[in-house]
């Protein structure tokens, strides 16, 4: 069974003004899901599951998923604000989701074979799905034998305003040891920078390892999932704009030996659309990427 890629392309899209998920970036209209399903599929994946939500399904269906029929199989799971609360009722004042880590449990009944987890409007380069592919394919991994692609920060900043990155702390053996999540990095002009509750100023050198959200797991990874969220939501359910985010995940698995991460460097590029300012860079990037033959100028067909 060739594994899965889980696309997680629910956001609201509201730092970027609309929904960012469907906007073309190539050519011939083809948006970054575009390139990264065709970057998935020379891989070697053998399934594409979109995360979305109902309001926009038909949009999405339209515009970016028809593209794939008769190429791979292709499913869909709904991160809805009622899905996989159990018995908990949220506040009425919710309206989004819980995050990340929800995205992904919310797709446990359509995935059950091992699977990588990417975000819609980021762009991770060819070489990053072939390397998730062959950790999570591998024969001998164990079912608590998870991965993720770092990638360097200075690369993944945005010139237009703050970003959230999960900075990672690894051991010699390149395996995750401790990943923690900062909000609001801001590029400077000699590495990063964040502010902490106090609004105490923290610099970032550049050269860290951050996490994109480009995970490897297996399906065990769904019940540790809801486990988490179970207590997730008894913590934090109440606070409306709470998230239970993957890296945040991860970090408790691996301190509590449940799992292990390892960490798996790229040196592909990588660049998102948080910002609308950040379609024209993306834009530039993929014209770049097709003029020296990593993409032909029409992307299907």
């Amino acid at each position: 069974m060739k594994p899965a890629l889980l696309v997680l392309a629910a956001g609201l899209g509201t730092r970027y003004g609309g929904l960012k998920q469907i906007d073309a970036v190539g050519p011939n209209g083809e948006t970054i899901i575009d390139y990264s399903v065709y970057d998935a599929l020379r891989a070697g994946f053998g399934k594409v599951v979109f995360v979305i939500r109902h309001y926009f399904e038909g949009a999405f269906r339209e515009k970016v998923s028809s593209k794939f029929d008769g190429l791979v199989q292709t499913a869909y799971a709904y991160q809805e604000l009622d899905a996989c609360l159990g018995g908990f009722e949220p506040s009425m004042d919710r309206e989004k989701p819980w995050g990340t880590g929800h995205a992904i449990l919310v797709a446990r009944d359509v995935v059950d074979e091992p699977f990588a987890v990417i975000n819609a409007d980021d762009y991770y380069g060819p070489n990053s799905f072939k390397t998730i592919l062959g950790f999570i394919a591998a024969k001998d991994v164990s079912s608590n034998e998870y991965a993720m692609v770092g990638y360097t920060l200075r690369n993944t900043l945005s010139d237009y305003g703050a970003v959230s990155r999960g900075v990672c702390e690894c051991d010699e053996r390149m395996f995750l040891k401790k990943i923690v999540e900062r909000k609001a990095i801001e590029k400077t002009e000699d590495g990063a920078r964040y502010f902490g509750a106090d609004r105490t100023e923290h610099h970032l050198a550049g050269d860290e390892i951050v996490s994109m959200n480009l995970w490897g797991f297996q399906p065990s990874i769904f019940d540790l999932l809801q486990s988490s969220f179970d207590r997730f939501l008894r913590d934090q359910g109440d606070q409306n704009s709470s998230e239970l985010l993957i890296p945040s995940v991860t970090d408790d698995l691996i301190k509590s030996a449940k799992a292990t991460v390892k960490v798996l460097r790229t040196d592909d590029s990588w660049f998102g659309v948080t910002y609308r300012q950040d379609k024209s860079i993306a834009i530039r990037c993929i014209r770049q990427l097709i003029d020296e033959g990593t993409y032909p100028e029409k992307l299907w067909g």
